[in-house]
């Protein structure tokens, strides 16, 4: 399905994986709302994007309700509906379990759980009066159904962990208003995220005997964004990880 004039709003979406996806959606001549917390650098990711008739940009912190709100009146303001929701944004990293604070635990519920949760409420309120349908398309991450001894993430997981049983839910519920609901579930990307780190260490846990790329992600959710008949599914891209090892 093609996203010529289609509306997407994306989270996190002013460097790595979330910039990537609203590339490509610009390039299919989509309409794209972007958001990011720091407003001079999404600002400056906006006037980059070289599309400044189907670009908006609107900064914040999606673990409050106002920006997931702004999003969807920002979207509708200016392109008339919204035909898509990329629930990028999200913070994670590693950390023991016993050494894990109660304010580090909100931090990633709020970013990644209450965020992703608040901003759909958002989206789908003017979704649903629309009558056409949509697509909403949640990143998780393999580690849910392979956890790495390694690697210890509790947090960050539980609330990722959260989001996957979210996807589930709401495809169930929102069927009936042909809003589809599915989720990319990456395993280890070359990002900003890993900066300073050899990702490429982290290739041998795949069968693909590498890491993944930003747009093996974006294609993941172009993918899902467009199948009009899938819904309620994890697909992961992982190069194997959680079937196997090299």
């Amino acid at each position: 399905m093609s996203a010529k004039n289609r509306t997407v709003i994306i989270t996190g979406s002013s460097s790595g994986i979330g910039l990537d996806i609203a590339r490509a959606f610009l390039q299919e001549g989509a309409n794209v709302v972007i958001n990011g917390r720091d407003s001079d650098k999404l600002a400056t990711v906006a006037a980059k994007l070289g599309t400044p008739d189907r670009v908006a940009a609107v900064a914040g912190n999606i673990g409050e309700r106002e920006t997931g709100e702004a999003l969807a009146r920002t979207a509708v303001e200016r392109f008339g509906r919204i035909d898509v929701l990329v629930n990028n944004a999200g913070i994670f990293a590693a950390k023991p379990f016993l050494d894990v604070s109660e304010q580090e635990l909100d931090g990633f519920l709020d970013s990644n759980l209450r965020g992703t949760y608040l901003t759909t409420q958002a989206v789908v309120r003017r979704m649903k009066p629309q009558g056409t349908g949509g697509a909403i398309v949640n990143i998780g991450t393999v580690l849910i159904d392979h956890a790495i001894g390694g690697f210890p993430a509790s947090a960050p997981l539980a609330s990722k962990g959260g989001v996957h049983a979210l996807t589930h839910s709401l495809a169930a519920e929102l069927a009936p208003d042909r809003i589809r609901v599915n989720m990319v579930a990456p395993g280890v990307v070359r990002t900003p995220l890993h900066a300073g780190v050899d990702v490429d260490a982290f290739g041998g846990i795949a069968l693909l005997n590498r890491v993944a790329e930003v747009g093996e992600i974006t294609e993941a959710v172009r993918y899902l964004a467009g199948a009009l008949f899938v819904t309620g599914h994890i697909l992961p891209v992982d190069g194997g990880f959680i079937t196997g090892r090299a």
